[in-house]
């Protein structure tokens, strides 16, 4: 992989892999089968949606431009998949056999059993004519995810050539399957769970010894055996450990092996977490991210996703589809000063991750909000529709009396974040310590910055900030005559402070 990479608002992914058809069967048990000790399942509903490769597009789809190239079978099931994938610009190849199809059943929300059909999946009928094909749909995207699924999409030679181009000029995600081909030379990440990589390790010609069996050493020594950029793996509530390549001239010796913890989580559904791991980490390494920064958002996401259903939960979202989506609640008070930000538990790098592992545009503004006015809530409205998503970085008392003069704020901090949180355009409210929003603009990274149209770029150091990553800055329309100052010096003129009111009694803060 050489050269840097373009920092696009929205990117366009390319997904390769294999998709099936994921079906969830629910329904209640009162009573075991006559003929057999096994219970009876009364169905009441029935689900299903692209998994695979299929899930993995979908995810992406949520907050980039994508294109899913994957054997696609011609039966019912095929239809439905391509009914259901709708918002992908969709490249199928030929498909050995049925769709390939999972299916769940789950009695009084206790899972029951899994049936796999269908299959094998195999591409077929892949060619010249048929790579050209492909080539041309993912030449103007900024990132490439192998979502494997074991169907030999991997395997096919002609394939794999043209993924080891790809490789060599956008970033490459690979997230490997036992049954499926080895990554390509020169992958800007590979993401195999812990499982997965001591497999893949003990299968090298030179497996690790055992002062090398634990997962930071595999993670290092398959980032070597496969000549990646980088290798993360995964290992559930331990979070990963990510091996990157050692900088030129270190003479061979072994990259850094980092540890990326996740937060403990309990959900009823697991499944899927790896697609959103994988989505995640593909989306932020198209706007210009390092493997370790993407790593650490995919972490917080796959955490989210399994603290909020995993993929039944997903599947359900998609089956109310046409009821408004539920927007998350309100997170206030997470104190932002002095030193790191990833620390408390609702960090605004903990935050940002899980906004937009929501899906959608995050949109961020900051201000002192003393005495919220009809500017205040008109910029607040025209940001939130902007994205799905705004968050509102609230200067504490402290900063405010330092911007503002000592007889600031009028409203202390407590009230303002309530009076903040209680609007519908709201989905987060945190305070800001520093009195210009650099730092924690860097931690939270929104898509959007959005600030009034009295500031120019000029005013805004953060600009450079949100520039850096790929974002944009967007000055909001200013509403004229509307300012707490101003609105302070009227009632103060109309209703003057008594002289015997001793000073330190002035300020309601």
């Amino acid at each position: 992989m050489t050269g840097s990479f373009a920092r696009p608002a929205r990117p366009r992914i390319a997904v390769l892999g294999d998709i099936l058809l994921d079906r969830d069967v629910d329904g209640s048990v009162t009573r075991l089968a006559p003929d057999a000790p096994v219970p009876v399942v009364d169905v009441s509903e029935v689900r299903q949606s692209p998994g695979g490769a299929g899930l993995a597009a979908l995810l992406c789809a949520q907050r980039a431009d994508v294109v899913l190239v994957a054997p696609l079978a011609d039966d019912a099931d095929g239809r439905e998949l391509r009914r259901q994938l709708a918002d992908v610009t969709l490249v199928p190849l030929g498909h050995e056999g049925p769709t390939r199809r999972k299916t769940r059943v789950r009695g009084s929300g206790q899972g029951l059993v899994r049936v796999d059909d269908g299959g094998p999946g195999t591409p077929a009928g892949v060619d010249e004519a048929t790579v050209r094909r492909v080539r041309e749909a993912v030449a103007g995207c900024d990132a490439v995810l192998v979502a494997d699924y074991g169907g030999g999409l991997t395997r096919e030679p002609l394939l794999r050539e043209l993924l080891a181009e790809s490789a060599e000029r956008v970033p490459l995600v690979w997230d490997p399957h036992p049954r499926g081909g080895e990554p390509v030379r020169g992958a800007a990440l590979v993401t195999p769970n812990a499982a997965e990589a001591e497999r893949a390790a003990r299968r090298l010609p030179e497996p690790p010894t055992d002062g090398d069996a634990g997962v930071p050493a595999v993670a290092d020594v398959l980032r070597r055996a496969w000549d990646a950029q980088a290798v993360s793996v995964t290992a559930g509530d331990r979070g990963a450990f990510v091996a990157t390549r050692p900088d030129a001239g270190s003479g061979g010796v072994p990259g850094v092996v980092r540890h990326l913890p996740a937060e403990p989580v309990q959900g009823p559904d697991p499944c899927g977490a790896g697609d959103r791991f994988a989505a995640t980490v593909v989306d932020r390494l198209a706007r210009g991210d390092g493997a370790a920064t993407a790593v650490r958002e995919g972490v917080v996401a796959a955490s989210t996703w399994v603290a909020s259903g995993g993929a039944d939960g997903f599947r359900r979202a998609r089956h109310a589809a046409r009821e408004p989506a539920e927007r998350t609640g309100p997170v206030s008070g997470v104190p932002i000063s002095d030193g790191p930000v990833s620390g408390s538990p609702a960090s605004l790098e903990e935050i940002g991750a899980r906004l937009r592992a929501a899906g959608g545009t995050l949109v961020a503004t900051s201000g002192c909000f003393d005495l919220l006015h009809a500017g205040h809530v008109t910029m607040l409205d025209a940001a939130r529709r902007l994205g799905e998503h705004l968050v509102v970085l609230v200067n504490s008392d402290r900063s405010v009396r330092r911007l503002k003069g000592p007889e600031r704020p009028v409203v202390p901090l407590a009230d303002r974040l309530r009076v903040l949180e209680s609007l519908g355009c709201v989905d987060a409210a945190v305070v800001l310590d520093d009195d210009e929003p650099s730092r924690a603009v860097a931690a939270l990274r929104p898509d959007i910055w959005a600030k009034g149209g009295d500031y120019t770029w000029s005013d805004l150091p953060e600009a450079a900030v949100v520039r850096s990553y790929g974002g944009r800055v967007v000055t909001l329309p200013y509403l004229p005559g509307r300012s707490t100052t101003g609105l302070v010096g009227q009632v103060r003129a109309a209703e003057p402070v008594p002289a015997s009111i001793p000073p330190t009694m002035r300020r309601s803060s």
